[in-house]
């Protein structure tokens, strides 16, 4: 009999794949006294590269108002390559979706904090994201019926 191999996951590369900043309404923006509103988005997106490579790409985008005025928006892009091999299909996905995220989440907080301070803003530190809460809402969302909402391009009731 052959021996089971053991499940494999190893980082091959982690890389900056896009950060973008923007301060649309500079110099002005440095003369508010206001408190700004910051406001965090995150996603993730795995693709298959080869057999058992695998590229995950954690995109962080940071916007920042004072009342309409925006005063930076970043987003990065933080990715890396994993080797994920001889693991069950049914645990590959939230392998993708918590270890990975998990993994490239101190590269990306470093790359916004860094682009933030060279902006000539205080740092953004982001803080711990519980990838395994996240990837179990997105579960629970995607098992729950979809409900048809108004405007949905579906023809409205008649009425007599």
């Amino acid at each position: 009999m052959s021996e089971q191999q053991q499940p494999t996951f190893a980082i091959e590369k982690i890389y900056l794949k896009d950060a973008s900043l923007e301060i649309p309404n500079a110099p002005q923006i440095f003369l508010e006294s206001d408190s700004p509103q910051v406001d965090v988005s995150i996603h993730t997106q795995a693709a298959a590269l080869d057999a058992g490579l695998f590229e995950v790409v954690l995109t962080i985008t940071i916007t920042s108002k004072i009342k309409d005025k925006t005063v930076f928006l970043v987003e990065t892009a933080q990715a890396g390559i994993f080797q994920i091999r001889n693991v069950p299909e049914q645990d590959l996905d939230p392998v993708l979706g918590i270890a990975c995220p998990s993994v490239l989440l101190p590269y990306a907080r470093e790359a916004v904090s860094s682009m933030v301070l060279r902006a000539g803003f205080p740092p953004v530190v982001l803080q711990h994201m519980n990838f395994e809460a996240i990837y179990q809402q997105r579960l629970q969302q995607m098992q729950q019926p979809q409900q048809p909402q108004q405007g949905d391009g579906s023809p409205p009731a008649a009425s007599h």
